[in-house]
Parts: C-alpha cells; sequence; structure tokens
C-alpha cells in the first residue's frame, strides 16, 4: 500500500518552533545549525530553484532527545529554509502512527525526513543518517540480531564509538546530507 501522510499535512510545528521549544541538546543543536555552510554552489543554487515549485511538501519525523537529530536536522533546516518548500516538523512521542510507517530494519529511528506531494502522498523519505554512518548500524543489526545476548550492549556501544568516527569531528558530513537529499528531491 502506497504511504500517505495526508493526514499529518498542516498538524506539525515550524521548524522554529522546533527549535525555540526544545529541552535537551538545544545548545549543541544550535551550534550544528550556526555551523552550517554551503559547501557548493551548485546544491546551493539547486535548493533555491525549488522554489519554482508548489508541489512538494516536507514533514519531519523526529525527538529533541536523539543525537543523530541534533546532528542531521540542522542540516535538513538549512537546505530545506532556501527552497521554499513547507517544513513541518512531528514529534515522535506524538506521532507514533507515522513512526510505524517508516521503521528502519523494523526498529524506531529517528529523524525520518519525509517528502509528499500536496495531497500527503509519499514521494520518499531520507533518514536517520547519512548512508555511509548508517552501514555501520545496519552491519551490527545483521550481525547481532539477539538484543538479549550477554554482549548485545557492549557491542553496541562500540557501533555507536563507529558512528561517531563516522560522522567525524567537524562539520564535513553535512556535504554528505544535502548531496543525499538532492538526490532524493531530483527523483520527484
Amino acid at each position: 500500500m502506497a504511504k500517505s501522510v495526508a493526514d499529518k499535512l498542516n498538524k506539525g510545528i515550524t521548524p522554529q518552533q522546533f527549535m525555540d521549544g526544545m529541552q535537551k541538546n538545544k545548545e549543541a543543536f544550535h551550534s550544528w545549525y550556526e555551523q552550517f555552510q554551503w559547501n557548493s554552489d551548485s546544491d546551493r543554487e539547486f535548493f533555491e530553484s525549488l522554489n519554482n515549485r508548489d508541489d512538494l511538501r516536507c514533514l519531519i519525523l523526529m525527538a529533541d532527545w536523539c543525537g543523530d537529530v541534533v546532528r542531521n536536522v540542522p542540516v535538513v533546516f538549512r537546505a530545506l529554509e532556501i527552497s521554499g518548500i513547507p517544513t513541518e516538523v512531528l514529534i515522535l512521542e506524538e506521532n507514533l502512527d507515522t513512526m510505524e510507517q517508516f521503521l528502519t530494519m523494523g526498529g524506531r529511528a529517528v529523524p525520518i525526513v519525509i517528502f509528499a506531494d500536496t495531497g500527503g502522498h509519499v514521494l520518499g523519505h531520507w533518514g536517520p543518517r547519512p548512508k555511509h554512518v548508517q552501514e555501520a548500524m545496519i552491519a551490527f543489526k545483521q550481525a547481532n540480531p539477539d538484543r538479549e545476548a550477554p554482549d548485545y550492549q557492549e557491542k553496541l556501544a562500540a557501533t555507536r564509538q563507529e558512528i561517531g568516527r563516522r560522522y567525524g569531528e567537524g562539520t564535513g558530513y553535512q556535504a554528505v546530507i544535502v548531496s543525499e537529499l538532492r538526490e532524493a528531491l531530483s527523483s520527484y
């Protein structure tokens, strides 16, 4: 069955309302947001060109307690700010029904950036992490299907360290997200 978010359009909060209302990780989120820079004029021009379209909507399913939201959503916000695409935030805990449509390997992982048409038909989605970062979690899940295994938490901690390493110290990962979003939006 085709996914639809028609019942969620115009029900979310604005990116600014989300940032203003953050209870956790507010400083880190704002820091990544302020550090954002366009790595390529071509990417910036692509997102600006989307202002010529009025057929796209974006919903971002997320929560302020999530580390991947703190790293990735500031980039998504920045890219979409100049695109003219109406963008709304759906708080995970208030939208579990939507989360169930966008599970990652059977689990709840955010952020999920959902692109839809004006009728709410889902065109595609991105998240929860850049592909090269997410590969570490995919490999972990495939190698460790038993969450009750005695070494599961230890291996998960090591995987989280690897995810951090793949993100890197600086803002280089941000260009990867911009590129992946551009690739996705180019196909709609």
